[in-house]
C-alpha cells in the first residue's frame, strides 16, 4: 500500500468514528433532559438514578467524540494539504471558530453537569 491509500483509510477511520460519537452525545442530551425532567416532576429515585448513570456514559462518549474530532481537525491539513491551501482561508476560520467556541462552551456545562451534581439545587443541573 502507497501513503496515499493509508492517509485515506486513517481520514475514513477517524471520520467514521466521529459521525458516530457526537450524534449520539446530541441524542444522549436529549434523553438525559427528559429523564431530568421526569425526576424533577415526579421526584421518583430511579429518574435521578437513570439520569446519573447515562451522565457518566454521556461524558465518556463526549471525551471519545473530542478526541476523535480533535484527530479530523489536523488530518484536514496533514491529509488534505493542497485542497487545504485553496480553502483554508474560508473553512479555517470556521473551523477554528467551532473548535474554540463550542469546545470550550460544551465542556463548561459538561463539568458543570457531572462534577458540580450535589452542590446545586436540582433545577439547574
Amino acid at each position: 500500500m502507497d501513503v496515499l491509500i493509508l492517509s485515506r483509510l486513517q481520514f475514513a477511520f477517524t471520520a467514521a468514528f466521529h459521525y458516530i460519537y457526537p450524534p449520539l452525545s446530541i441524542g444522549l442530551g436529549l434523553i438525559l433532559v427528559i429523564m431530568e425532567g421526569l425526576y424533577l416532576k415526579t421526584k421518583n429515585p430511579l429518574y435521578q438514578q437513570m439520569t446519573r448513570f447515562w451522565v457518566r456514559v454521556f461524558g465518556l462518549i463526549f471525551a471519545i467524540g473530542v478526541a476523535t474530532g480533535i484527530v479530523l481537525e489536523f488530518e484536514f491539513g496533514t491529509n488534505w494539504a493542497t485542497y487545504s491551501k485553496y480553502v483554508g482561508d474560508v473553512f479555517g476560520s470556521a473551523l477554528a471558530a467551532e473548535g474554540i467556541f463550542a469546545f470550550f462552551l460544551e465542556s463548561g456545562f459538561l463539568a458543570i453537569l457531572i462534577f458540580v451534581w450535589n452542590r446545586l439545587k436540582p433545577p439547574p443541573h
